[in-house]
């Protein structure tokens, strides 16, 4: 934690204190055995959460009670009943470890917010200014959640140095109007008391406990959908990992080089205003775009001079064949179009369709410059690498005619922050192994000089059939040597 979130932390501390010290010593109650039932309700609720599955934060049920201890019960009664319910609710929450600071803190802001919620609906001006109940209790309800979920967004905020605005209105606001229902759940339970006295209106109670368990269990098939979902997002992933290492073996392109491509093209991605689902077409596309190159021989991919015409015709299948490929995996965002584009032009000059200008997804055009851009800053088997500088002016001189000119603009300007940024994400990465001898075997295992024939019902689909021509083709060279 940092020096100024301690600072801030303390100041809470300090203030809750001196509520406490202030309000404790002149106790009194009207009901003592009405507030002891409520008082074990509040405590015995503490467990009672209501969140939402991915959101830190929520609201606990012991809320209402407080709420209702705020218009039924003393100032210091409804502070025993809200500070007792928050220590073991702490607890509770870090089972096994007890942090003293962490639990003081609660504790003391508890205080200092039913000391402010209390004063508010009691206050003069509400009765000046002809509030009824209703609209107190609403009033009540936001100041007590204002106090409760702004003070610990607050020192996230110090001890992360993040945005306090963006993670109070991404961790908490969404609990906003649950404050606002036990205001009203407060304000219901009070109407009931009154008109037909407190033992009978604790039928409420199950009725509340009810609602919230069949709330609780919508929450927990959410979280489990969402963690299915999480599974599958991650099997995709360990799915475009095992395809990049066949590429990867294949096309003798470095594994870093991928990576480095991913992470400009989602840079550029987000710099363009790409959504979420767009940004992921273009992380998988970025690893797996080249897949197609298993329909290509080995001879034509690993050739260190410029490809003849018949090889270049051959080479120019590898996107069609990339799109077949990945149009089996069924990825939930549009990865196969990406794919299918990336050897497009802006000019309307490239291949395989011939797209133009606008013509070709977003994806593909970023996909194609930054491709390019590090390629020519990395050494290949035909040629030495050139500096960043000299590759992006051979990129800017294509913009326009290759090259989307607003990912080239992207590019020129964050160059720099983007080959830094794919440093820090480098990592070791697996390989295929595919330089190793094995001693064992020393005839085939079924004595065929050549494969059998397919069997007759045999379908192949067409990019099946380019890879095993190109097979066919690198065993016809071997044959001929």
């Amino acid at each position: 934690m940092s020096q100024i979130a301690k600072l801030y932390s303390t100041l809470i501390i300090i203030v809750g204190a001196c509520v406490l010290c202030t309000q404790l010593p002149v106790w009194q109650s009207q009901d003592n055995v009405r507030y002891l039932f409520y008082l074990l309700l509040a405590v015995g609720s503490h467990r009672l959460r209501v969140s939402v599955p991915a959101i830190s934060g929520g609201i606990y049920l012991f809320y209402a009670y407080v709420l209702y201890g705020v218009i039924a019960f003393t100032q210091p009664e409804t502070l025993v009943m809200g500070c007792l319910a928050t220590l073991l609710a702490s607890i509770a929450q870090q089972p096994g470890r007890i942090r003293l600071p962490f639990l003081i803190f609660n504790i003391c802001n508890m205080a200092t917010a039913v000391f402010c919620v209390f004063a508010l609906y009691h206050s003069r001006i509400l009765t000046l200014a002809h509030l009824e109940t209703p609209l107190a209790l609403l009033l009540s309800g936001t100041v007590f959640f204002a106090m409760n979920t702004f003070s610990v967004a607050a020192v996230v905020s110090l001890t992360e140095g993040a945005s306090l605005l963006k993670i109070w209105r991404t961790n908490y606001f969404w609990s906003f109007p649950y404050y606002l229902i036990a205001a009203a759940l407060a304000g219901v339970v009070d109407i009931i008391n009154r008109s037909i006295g407190w033992q009978t209106g604790l039928l409420v109670v199950p009725v509340a406990y009810l609602g919230y368990r069949s709330y609780a269990m919508y929450l927990a098939r959410q979280e489990d959908g969402r963690k299915h979902a999480e599974e599958i997002a991650a099997l995709h992933l360990r799915t475009i990992e095992a395809l990049a290492l066949a590429i990867e073996a294949k096309d003798h392109t470095t594994h870093d080089h991928l990576r480095r491509v991913q992470v400009y093209a989602i840079e550029v991605g987000k710099e363009l205003g790409l959504s979420q689902n767009e940004l992921e077409a273009l992380r998988a596309a970025a690893l797996l775009h080249d897949i197609g190159k298993l329909a290509i021989p080995e001879h034509i991919i690993s050739k260190p001079g410029r490809l003849t015409r018949e090889e270049f015709e051959k080479m120019k299948i590898h996107p069609i064949v990339g799109a077949e490929i990945l149009e089996r995996v069924r990825f939930p965002y549009p990865v196969t179009p990406i794919v299918r584009a990336h050897h497009e032009k802006w000019n309307g000059t490239g291949y395989p369709d011939g797209l133009k200008g606008e013509e070709i997804p977003i994806g593909a055009r970023i996909l194609t410059a930054v491709d390019c851009l590090d390629a020519l800053a990395s050494d290949r088997q035909y040629r030495r690498a050139v500096g960043l500088d000299d590759a992006l002016r051979k990129i800017a001189s294509e913009s326009g005619v290759s090259f989307d000119p607003k990912v080239v603009e992207v590019l020129q300007r964050r160059a720099r922050d983007l080959e830094k940024l794919a440093q820090e994400n480098r990592e070791e990465s697996a390989r295929l192994s595919t330089g190793i001898k094995i001693e064992n075997g020393l005839e085939p295992a079924t004595g065929f000089e050549s494969s059998l024939p397919a069997r007759n019902g045999t379908h192949k689909t067409d990019f099946l059939a380019s890879i095993a021509a190109a097979r066919q083709e690198v065993q016809t060279l071997f044959e001929l040597a």
